[in-house]
């Protein structure tokens, strides 16, 4: 049978250590918060399918544009689904629905790992930049991840700013960087836009990865990535994406197309 899904895009997650990179993915993955998290050495992997463009996209509630365990298995997370995402809305134009597989990659933050997961920006089609709203040195520092992903991804990398842990700076004297100011920063930066998250109670952390999907999305109907290439960061069935099974004459399995 065919895969449950038209395109895979991979996502990093970078920022310092401690933003709760590996807590919004756990989120986006799993449905649920891990309060206590292992620092993440070298990288981490999940996986989540989300539909992308119509019908889905044109009902999707989406952030204003102004404003994994110590592991996660890829396989079990992609089969998650009890507090994902919404059933796409019913088409009268029965318009197929197009499904996206994100590959994320999360990074770790601390300065020692830094040179080696630098290395796991290649490829990479889409990008959340993470800090933490109640430690402004975290947002700081997103000049320069910014920079090292830019000099080692594609150039038409699509890069979402997330301040996370907003659920700390509901009392606004915990809050250290104004949403105004980090605003402010990603459109002076060419970032797609700012999106505060709460890895905690889930606020905006789907609508994050979201906007980085439907973008990509769009880029790919713009034909701005060959889905053969490998360094795009984006694979579709063209790629040998799309996996089917048959069955042999002694009822084994074959594989035919496939992806890496």
């Amino acid at each position: 049978m065919s895969a449950p899904w038209d395109y895979i895009a991979k996502l990093v997650c970078i920022g310092d250590s401690g933003c709760g990179k590996s807590s919004l993915t756990i989120r986006l993955c799993e449905g649920r918060f891990s309060p206590h998290h292992d620092v993440t050495i070298g990288v981490e992997f999940g996986s989540r399918i989300v539909p992308v463009g119509p019908p889905h996209s044109q009902t999707m509630a989406l952030p204003p544009t102004t404003s994994s365990s110590s592991s996660i298995p890829a396989t079990s997370a992609t089969t998650t689904t009890s507090t994902g995402l919404p059933e796409p809305p019913r088409d009268p134009s029965k318009t197929p629905q197009k499904h996206m597989k994100l590959s994320l990659w999360d990074t770790a933050g601390q300065e020692t790992y830094k040179s080696v997961t630098r290395s796991y920006f290649r490829g990479a089609s889409g990008a959340l930049l993470v800090f933490d709203l109640s430690r402004k040195q975290t947002f700081d520092h997103v000049t320069d991840w910014l920079s090292d992903l830019r000099q080692i991804a594609e150039p038409d990398i699509v890069v979402v700013l997330v301040g996370n842990k907003a659920d700390l700076v509901g009392d606004e004297t915990k809050r250290q960087v104004s949403r105004q100011q980090a605003q402010e920063w990603a459109r002076g930066n060419g970032v797609l836009e700012y999106v505060e998250t709460s890895a905690k109670s889930g606020e905006n952390v789907e609508s994050a990865f979201m906007r980085v999907a439907e973008r990509i999305y769009h880029n790919i109907q713009a034909g701005k990535y060959d889905l053969n290439d490998r360094r795009s960061g984006v694979k579709g069935p063209t790629a040998g994406g799309s996996r089917q099974v048959k069955l042999g004459p002694n009822g084994t399995k074959s594989m035919t197309g496939g992806c890496c």
